[in-house]
């Protein structure tokens, strides 16, 4: 059986070839992907969100699906802290982003493990 192309059936892109980066782009935000690389971001970002002296004894981890951002924190007086600082915390962290984080879960250890 031969495989057919696909062709533009609704007329959208009036039978003119679409760059893929577009196509990409707008799959992305159709299947709601672009919040989640949104909060992904939120990982990258952490030391210019926070600052220098929070960013030297944290390091952001990961975001879970329910928008819980993940920090490693250098000692318990530090995770005491930031989590009174949390509110804050929060309100640079989602800035203008789509998605939303949360939560944020602050776990003690060293900031060198992976």
């Amino acid at each position: 059986m031969a495989r057919e192309r696909r062709r533009d059936p609704a007329g959208v892109t009036g039978g003119k070839p679409v760059a893929l980066a577009d196509a990409l782009e707008e799959w992305i935000t159709g299947s709601g992907l672009r919040a989640r690389l949104d909060l992904a971001d939120a990982v990258a970002e952490w030391p210019s969100l926070v600052g220098p002296q929070i960013a030297a004894v944290t390091r952001a981890l990961a975001v879970t699906p329910d928008g819980t951002l993940l920090v490693r924190v250098a000692s318990h007086g530090w995770a005491t802290e930031l989590g009174l600082m949390t509110p804050r915390s929060l309100a640079r962290v989602n800035g203008s982003r789509q998605g939303r984080v949360r939560h944020v879960k602050w776990m003690v250890g060293p900031l060198d493990r992976p």
